[in-house]
């Protein structure tokens, strides 16, 4: 019976991490349809680019939610199993990233499924996990925005230092090792969620955002190039 209920958590955690935050808040905003909006994911960029700062704090907020509460009902249903802790928050990035609630038919007529890249709830369920790991990764991704300002780049560096800091504390005997393998697996997905980013950073042709360092680098290096023809 109790296996059943921890199979059930695991499930569960995949059906709040399909909950489209961004999807049902640009909506409410302004009617659009997230998903014809820029990359046609439904996290906190997505949705900033949509409706602006307001909404995509929000969906940022709400889809980090996903994750640690994920962990928090592993932990409430099945307190001595730490596996099902770890496994709960990666069903949420499952969930976040293939939407039950947002699947389609292509022009082929094969299922679709739609959502985010997983940067939020993968730092929710490491905040589960470990509660201080918000502050440690929200500094880290505020350091790589701000001075390389892509997106995609922002987003894996989520998993990285998830991986980094759980190692750290394993090594100290202050984490279980189980949780380093969350942050292995919470990669994986958002590298593989952003596979069409990845194509693009490697052709050079991946969005920069103006307000950082290499944004404006690039702009100051266009303006001069400008200036000498």
């Amino acid at each position: 019976m109790q296996m059943l209920i921890e199979i059930g958590t695991v499930v569960l955690g995949y059906l709040i991490g399909s909950i489209p935050f961004g999807l049902l808040i640009v909506k409410f905003k302004t009617g659009k349809d997230i998903r014809e909006v820029e990359s046609g994911r439904t996290g906190g960029t997505n949705a900033l680019r949509a409706a602006g700062f307001g909404a995509g704090l929000l969906t940022a907020i709400l889809d980090i939610l996903k994750g640690a509460a994920a962990v928090w009902i592993a932990q409430a249903v099945s307190p001595g199993n730490h596996i099902i802790h770890v496994l709960a928050p990666i069903g949420a990035i499952l969930g976040h990233n293939y939407s039950v609630f947002l699947i389609n038919r292509n022009d082929e007529g094969k299922l679709r499924f739609h959502g985010g890249a997983g940067g939020a709830p993968a730092l929710g369920g490491a905040m589960g996990l470990w509660l201080p790991m918000f502050p440690i990764v929200f500094t880290a991704g505020a350091l790589v925005w701000f001075s390389i300002g892509i997106a995609s780049v922002t987003t894996m560096a989520i998993g990285l230092v998830v991986i980094i800091v759980f190692v750290i504390r394993a090594s100290l005997g202050l984490q279980d090792p189980i949780d380093i393998w969350y942050g292995v697996a919470a990669e994986i997905l958002l590298i593989w969620a952003l596979r069409p980013n990845i194509k693009k950073l490697l052709s050079g042709k991946e969005r920069v955002v103006k307000m950082s360092l290499n944004g404006w680098l690039r702009a100051r290096k266009e303006a001069r190039g400008e200036t000498n023809k």
